[in-house]
């Protein structure tokens, strides 16, 4: 059987994955897969957003004006969700999920894309892995017998139990919010205040903090965990051991550097090296999305990565078009 090979195989499945598929489908590129390693698209939405909870395209305040073609609004989690389920369904783009890249390897023709047991073939590859996709831990130990009991998303929690939620960002605010309505939450934070928290959730956590549904450890950094008879000890510093019935941490997560590296991709400042156009200094191969960005998180941030990187293919390579379609704007 003869080898497939693409015009162009994106790495990732969020929004600066899907909108780099479907802005070059627009501009009459075929032949176009995108290579998931979770078993949906947007994996991060779906793992570390609480239900309902708000998806706003200027995220953080930041005014972003859309470029391209995909016009994305403020939702929900389960809207957003949605959202890409159709533009994925109206667009004849290949998603290929379960499947984790190993490295890309540059070709005399293009590049190699290689999986498990299989390597992928594509005149163009664009990397828009996110960095929640390697949620950061703690750089103390967490031992196994208690691993269970450690998480990064709600994943696994109950209720009724005594929780530690780790971090002052906006999940892990979201989190300890969302946990207060059937547990014994406290949250413990490094910095005195929630300084890096949206205005909704700086409201949120104040009026938890205030009505004692969360206990807030502010200005103390975590020492070690130990096993407790099965619950988890934490031990601060400057301040007496508690045991709880699970830590949830989040705070924040970070680039795939090993990945990058092993694929040829530069970093600089924890961020992949790109010109103006997100090319790499491998001539073919793009970055976009989270990695590209200092603090990462911006759905219209991706979705315009996606279309400014569709442009720049098409100006320089005019083969990738293909004339006798009929390309329609969403």
């Amino acid at each position: 059987m003869k080898e497939k090979s693409y015009q162009l195989a994106i790495i990732g499945a969020g929004p600066a994955g899907i909108a780099t598929a479907v802005e070059n489908y627009l501009l009459g590129v075929r032949d176009i897969i995108i290579l998931e390693k979770d078993e949906n698209h947007n994996a991060t939405i779906r793992k570390f957003y609480k239900d309902k909870k708000r998806v706003d395209k200027d995220w953080k305040g930041q005014k972003v004006e859309l470029d391209g073609n995909i016009y994305f609004i403020d939702g929900t989690k389960e809207s957003t969700l949605d959202f890409f389920d159709s533009v994925l369904e109206n667009h004849s783009v290949e998603l290929k999920t379960h499947t984790e890249v190993q490295k890309i390897v540059k070709e005399d023709d293009g590049f190699g894309v290689v999986i498990t047991g299989e390597t992928i073939k594509a005149k163009y590859v664009v990397v828009t892995i996110g960095r929640m996709g390697k949620p950061n831990k703690p750089s103390y130990k967490i031992p196994p017998t208690i691993r269970k009991k450690v998480d990064f998303t709600l994943e696994s929690c109950s209720v009724g139990e005594k929780v530690l939620v780790v971090g002052g960002g906006d999940s892990a605010i979201e989190y300890a919010v969302e946990l207060a309505k059937h547990n014994d939450v406290s949250i413990c934070y490094r910095r005195e205040t929630f300084r890096r928290a949206n205005p909704t959730n700086q409201k949120d956590i104040d009026r938890v903090i205030k009505d004692g549904k969360v206990e807030p450890i502010l200005g103390v950094n975590i020492e070690s965990l130990e096993d407790d008879e099965g619950r988890v000890k934490v031990n601060y510093i400057g301040r007496e051991p508690v045991s709880y019935d699970r830590v949830i941490y989040a705070i924040g997560g970070t680039t795939p550097s090993s990945f990058l590296s092993s694929s040829g991709i530069e970093e600089r400042d924890g961020r992949p090296v790109h010109d103006d156009n997100y090319e790499t200094r491998i001539e073919g191969l793009y970055v976009a999305g989270d990695i590209t960005q200092e603090s990462g998180g911006s759905i219209a941030l991706g979705l315009n990565h996606g279309h400014a990187i569709a442009n720049h293919l098409l100006q320089n390579d005019n083969t990738l078009r293909r004339d006798d379609d009929v390309i329609k704007v969403l």
